[in-house]
């Protein structure tokens, strides 16, 4: 059965397929969970991340790449840019949904059984995290309906707040062909 798993933690020490970086167009590293995980996954990650900005130029908002997941218990780790929150003016929410959409699809091409997600763009991007929450579980959901290899979800936590509110929407959105642990 697909399920989807709910954790309050960090998503560095998550032991999937790959986890997602909440990463800045630059693919070099920043605060929150990007420099987490640049910091705890070691040089090969961003060794790559150079070698994508010499190929592309660095991931565009809404878009998603890969690298490996260096020294971090992950295989891999999928790059993608969420957006900076401006009041809703700049197709903030499409852009987040792309986010997850692209890395959700870059998961099953690559036959991933598990991909472990933060909460994307509620940090510094400031992008308001109940809004934010109701893309994310929307946006795997519908996913997951149509997946064939990609069973597990997880969404990681790092924050109480973030947390309980996925808490309360998982609760209200249960179905019966999607288990959700966690709650």
């Amino acid at each position: 059965m697909k399920t989807i798993h709910l954790i309050q933690g960090d998503i560095t020490t998550q032991k999937v397929d790959a986890i997602v970086n909440a990463a800045n167009t630059s693919l070099l590293g920043g605060g929150g969970v990007d420099g987490a995980i640049h910091r705890k996954g070691g040089a090969e990650i961003l060794e790559q991340c150079q070698e994508i900005r010499a190929k592309q130029g660095g991931c565009s908002v809404g878009e998603a790449v890969m690298t490996t997941a260096g020294q971090l218990p992950a295989e891999y780790v999928i790059h993608t840019v969420g957006p900076i929150w401006q009041d809703g003016q700049a197709h903030e929410e499409n852009l987040l949904k792309n986010a997850y959409q692209n890395s959700l699809k870059l998961a099953e091409q690559q036959h991933f059984n598990s991909i472990a997600f933060p909460n994307i763009s509620t940090g510094v991007y400031r992008f308001p995290k109940v809004q934010a929450a109701a893309i994310a579980v929307e946006t795997v959901r519908d996913f997951l309906k149509q997946s064939t290899h990609t069973q597990e979800i997880y969404f990681v936590c790092f924050d109480k707040e973030n947390f309980q509110i996925y808490q309360h929407l998982l609760e209200q959105t249960q179905s019966h062909d999607i288990q959700v642990l966690g709650l």
